[in-house]
């Protein structure tokens, strides 16, 4: 499996472990993470999920070798990116969140990174357009001109700041992002999870118009690359050491 979850009182921990592939996601993981997320969702007793990888890296986004596989019922890409969410999911960031990955943390409510944590959108050095949620949420989760920038470049975005402008609700040292993020989930559980529901529903609801605007952006996005000469469309290695 590549996929494991646990119960901690009212908290479900999930973990991506797919260490040997950067944690990219698969068609079994995002199997796996859509069963895992409808078991969360759908079970009374759990308030809160956190959603975490490996201790060195988060995600590294779609397999590129196999391919995520379909969207899901509930959860769209990966089982996670277009799911609606009834209850709170924090991301825990250690090491890499790229591409895909990057776009699994903002599909959560809340995160909380490591300090040597980092986020990057590599798709158009790639040839390619991020398509899985970053063309809509990115400006919504960053200042416009940082996600014009981490959209266009490929450039890294680090943890502290990621924190200071406003992305990373909390910031943790190396190998304490699950302890962090079970403390913050803590705190939700001590409020009424009918409010809190309710509240992540209204927020989610005066999104709606946007999300469905986005998602048709991101798509004619996609057909213009795909049809685009395959000259244009280059395949490099994302800059290493570029950081905002």
């Amino acid at each position: 499996m590549s996929v494991r979850s646990e119960q901690q009182g009212r908290v479900t921990v999930i973990r991506i472990e797919r260490p040997e592939k950067r944690n990219a996601i698969d068609a079994t993981t995002t199997r796996e993470l859509d069963e895992v997320l409808n078991r969360f969702q759908d079970d009374p007793a759990a308030w809160v999920g956190v959603l975490t990888g490996t201790a060195d890296m988060f995600c590294a986004g779609t397999d590129i070798i196999s391919g995520p596989g379909e969207p899901t019922p509930r959860g769209g890409e990966y089982g996670v990116i277009r799911r609606s969410h009834t209850k709170p999911l924090i991301a825990a960031v250690e090491g890499l969140a790229l591409g895909g990955g990057f776009e699994i943390a903002m599909a959560c409510d809340l995160v909380v990174a490591a300090r040597t944590a980092s986020f990057g959108l590599p798709e158009t050095v790639r040839g390619l357009v991020a398509n899985s949620g970053a063309l809509l949420r990115a400006m919504r989760c960053l200042p416009l001109n940082v996600a014009r920038e981490l959209l266009v470049t490929g450039a890294r975005l680090d943890a502290q700041r990621a924190y200071e402008i406003g992305f990373v609700n909390r910031l943790a040292e190396p190998g304490q992002a699950v302890e962090i993020a079970l403390e913050l989930a803590e705190e939700i559980c001590r409020s009424s999870p009918v409010s809190v529901r309710a509240t992540l529903q209204a927020l989610e609801e005066q999104w709606a118009d946007d999300e469905e605007a986005g998602w048709a952006a991101t798509a004619r996005a996609w057909a213009r690359v795909e049809a685009g000469a395959p000259v244009l469309r280059t395949f490099v290695r994302c800059p290493e050491r570029v950081t905002l």
